[in-house]
């Protein structure tokens, strides 16, 4: 009952996952349908229940359009864990600021990079134009979509994959 659902708006697009337990509430109290039944059935005493993969909600649901949360996660998922000055993956990845906050720097996405212990540690508080290094990629604030958001998810349950490559 704690496997993920998929949750979808009225309009297809993906919202949120969600555990089984949540989406067969919402199924029942006649919120949402079930549109991807890949898992079997749930068997009560009184009857028999699809097991939801994907569910949609039977109204649109107005909200803001979400963010990308600054963090260090996805700081090494949006730089795809390398290291933006030399290149390489390593294990224990750093996070660099470009220019220094003593300097000024701030904690935003543009100033934030992956780093490896190496070359965090070369280029210390110093600014790119004292060390001589350059950065592979210039950082950015990653975009929000259905596909960044939900796309760790594909490699095991593929019957999402219509509804979030779309988006």
């Amino acid at each position: 009952m704690n496997s993920p659902v998929l949750l979808l708006n009225g309009n297809y697009e993906p919202l949120h996952v969600c555990t089984t337990k949540r989406a067969m509430g919402l199924v029942l109290a006649g919120k949402a349908m079930v549109v991807e039944n890949g898992r079997g059935y749930i068997h009560t005493v009184s009857a028999v229940y699809e097991r939801p993969s994907v569910i949609r909600l039977r109204y649109v649901v107005q909200r803001p359009r979400p963010r990308v949360r600054l963090s260090k996660r996805e700081i090494l998922r949006r730089d795809e864990y390398r290291c933006q000055y030399c290149g390489r993956e390593v294990p224990n990845m750093t996070v660099d600021h470009v220019v220094p906050r003593y300097r000024g720097g701030e904690y935003r996405w543009e100033n934030l990079v992956a780093a490896c212990p190496q070359c965090n540690r070369r280029k210390g508080g110093r600014r790119l134009e004292e060390t001589g290094m350059r950065l592979i990629r210039k950082p950015f604030e990653p975009h929000p979509t259905a596909s960044y958001f939900f796309s760790h998810y594909l490699h095991e349950y593929r019957e999402w994959s219509p509804y979030i490559e779309g988006w």
